[in-house]
């Protein structure tokens, strides 16, 4: 969770379907730390490398696919996924954002108030960003807080 210095919440709308919006994540590669892998995955996504990681989720967080998206999704090698989660602060500016790479994976970005995340997001993964939002509330306080 990529947070700015006024506890507003990065999201990205994703190129491959439109409306479709999310916090950027990805995979840990062999033998890669998770806070290595989501520092690297942030930047390769959204050329952001400017961030203070502020908090860890206690433990993994889940989900599953719907029904109809198993064996469509992911070459159908996967039924969901356990992911963990960083609270990080945007030590940058608004221009130093890059959703425009080699293998550009959104279409826009913006920041976003947090309560407004759920309602975003697919609904299969929303009981997941609640849970990160939960987890991370105290960050996010501390930020609006300034």
């Amino acid at each position: 969770m990529l947070l700015n210095r006024e506890g507003r919440v990065f999201v990205a709308e994703r190129i491959d379907t439109p409306g479709a919006w999310q916090m950027p994540q990805g995979g840990i590669d062999a033998g890669e730390a998770p806070a290595a892998a989501a520092r690297r995955e942030l930047a390769e996504e959204t050329g952001i490398d400017r961030v203070t990681i502020l908090a860890e989720s206690a433990g993994w967080l889940s989900y599953d696919l719907p029904a109809d998206l198993r064996g469509r999704v992911w070459q159908g090698r996967y039924i969901g996924q356990a992911q963990k989660w960083f609270a990080m602060r945007f030590d940058g500016a608004d221009a130093d954002i890059r959703i425009d790479g080699a293998h550009a994976e959104f279409s826009a970005w913006r920041w976003i108030e947090p309560e407004r995340l759920p309602a975003l997001i697919v609904g299969f993964k929303q009981p997941l960003y609640e849970a990160v939002l939960a987890e991370f509330a105290p960050a996010i306080a501390a930020l609006a807080r300034g």
